[in-house]
């Protein structure tokens, strides 16, 4: 994920404006609270997640692969895979100059953690030094935070949350605390702690059912919530759609078209991508030993080789006659799966001659790379105002939990920016376009995409013009396209939902024009 995550929005100088906002409204409150240190150590969290990077939540149901995504993504063995305790808690995973891991408790204790590094897929394990993972009692595990020398987490703090369907009710709640705080019950003063969550959410899908939807309901900040504004969702573990078979792919991506078409009909994702996070992974730290076992088997006769690959057991049999020992036979089927072996010799019998050739291939078909192109847009051209928008719900959270102060005439200030930015406007619309079912003709509707920045939020990209388009091209086309989506807007059959979403198409194209340089006066001929 080596996104351009402090990338501010071409075309709208809403952005950096916004966080001018945020950041006096946030001190304001600090001085109206006067000495209430509490509620000041509160407001100086909200104001210090603006200076760092986007913070992505990954969530789901148990099992359904975000551990072995947030490794893919980042490109490296970061995170527990397996069905451990730490998968209990919330980890978040930030750069740092040294690998460190730290419990924190929730009496406000901490304590290091030894990571053990073992071999496949499963590679590491945490183990706690003096605290329990028991959700209850005070020497309980609040969250671990994960420190690693990644280029990818310098750009991206990844949270990786427990399954939202776990059996512990008190597991499912801290997933549930950290991406809906203002829906979670809880009596205590501790309560706005909770505020402290995700920009963003991918949201991983083994199936839909009605837990994911009710769940992905509650998140539903385009609909008015209190949750992140943006949210993918990934079909994950793709590869075993299909059963593992060479076209499980093609498979999965039937399926991502049907629940896409679900979930953007009601609102709830921006867009559905089919990934195979464990090809992903290992395609990323694939190893020269890995690719001579692949050329290896890429010689077995195909019928022979499937016969071989009909279970992950009987391939890393013994007695199983094939030009790689069982034992490392088994470590690829923990690594790439069925599907990736299968994958990794029909490439190398189309011609990847070597492992950087073949981890790209395996990258390419792995979904991944489609991925980190849609976080790339939707998360990280939109960072600041994704991070804008959370600091501004945790402002108003922090604001209603201490009421009768000075700072409760800064509230009304504080709604009227979260229902006004534009930024925030766009994202809630390209959240809701296919739910909102506007009647335009399918041309109409993908221009209003492309000028909200769904495709983009750089001005060439929003006008749909070539990159090299000249000031003068673009001054014309965004003028041109004011007046279009003004006039639609104003048409005399246009409903509410069409009239709203035509004005901000103007709005976006009126932020582009405000952005272009200003065209140098003509002298008058004499």
């Amino acid at each position: 994920m080596t996104h351009r995550f402090d990338t501010a929005a071409p075309g709208d100088r809403t952005t950096p404006r916004i966080l001018a906002e945020a950041h006096e409204l946030i001190g304001a409150a600090a001085r109206a609270f006067g000495r209430d240190e509490y509620a000041r150590t509160l407001l100086a969290e909200c104001d210090y997640r603006l200076r760092e990077p986007l913070r992505v939540a990954l969530a789901g149901s148990i099992k359904a692969g975000k551990s072995t995504l947030l490794n893919a993504l980042v490109g490296q063995a970061v995170a527990p895979t397996d069905a451990t305790e730490c998968t209990r808690v919330v980890t978040w995973y930030r750069d740092a100059t040294t690998p460190t891991v730290t419990a924190h408790a929730a009496d406000g204790s901490r304590a290091n953690v030894i990571v053990r590094r073992g071999s496949g897929a499963h590679g590491l394990t945490f183990d706690l030094n003096g605290l329990s993972w028991d959700a209850r009692g005070p020497r309980a595990v609040d969250h671990l935070e994960v420190g690693w020398p990644s280029a990818a987490l310098s750009q991206t703090t990844i949270i990786d949350t427990p399954g939202t369907s776990s059996l512990s009710r008190e597991v499912s709640l801290r997933t549930a605390r950290l991406l809906t705080p203002a829906d979670v019950e809880d009596d205590s003063r501790a309560a706005p702690l909770s505020v402290s969550g995700a920009d963003a959410v991918v949201y991983l899908l083994r199936r839909l059912d009605a837990a994911d939807v009710r769940f992905l309901e509650q998140i539903g900040a385009g609909a008015g919530g209190s949750g992140p504004l943006g949210v993918i969702g990934v079909v994950s573990r793709a590869d075993e759609i299909g059963s593992g078979r060479i076209d499980a792919l093609h498979s999965a991506r039937d399926v991502a078209a049907r629940f896409a078409d679900e979930l953007e009909r009601t609102g709830l994702c921006q867009a559905v991508i089919p990934v195979a996070g464990l090809l992903a992974f290992a395609a990323a730290t694939l190893r020269q030993p890995e690719f001579a076992a692949f050329e290896a088997l890429s010689t077995v006769p195909a019928e022979d080789l499937g016969i071989a690959l009909l279970s992950a057991d009987r391939f890393a049999r013994a007695d199983i006659a094939l030009p790689v020992a069982p034992e490392l036979r088994a470590q690829l089927v923990d690594r790439f799966g069925l599907f990736g072996i299968r994958m990794a010799t029909m490439l190398i019998r189309l011609g990847a001659r070597d492992s950087s050739a073949l981890a790209a291939e395996l990258a390419a078909r792995s979904g991944i790379e489609e991925l980190r192109s849609v976080l790339e847009v939707q998360f990280g051209q939109r960072a600041e105002e994704l991070k804008a928008h959370s600091a501004l719900s945790t402002l108003d959270r922090i604001l209603a939990a201490f009421p009768g102060t000075e700072a409760d005439r800064l509230r009304p200030r504080v709604r009227a920016r979260l229902a006004d930015v534009h930024g925030f406007t766009e994202l809630r619309l390209l959240g809701r376009l296919r739910a909102d079912e506007l009647p335009l003709p399918p041309p109409v509707l993908a221009d209003l995409h492309r000028i909200l920045g769904g495709v983009g939020v750089a001005a060439h990209l929003r006008l749909g013009l070539p990159a090299e388009s000249d000031p003068d091209s673009l001054r014309a086309t965004a003028f041109a396209a004011v007046r279009t989506w003004r006039a639609r807007a104003a048409h005399p059959l246009a409903d509410r939902s069409t009239a709203t979403a035509c004005r901000a198409a103007a709005r976006s194209a009126e932020g582009i024009l405000a952005e272009l340089p200003q065209p140098r006066p003509t002298k008058p001929i004499r």
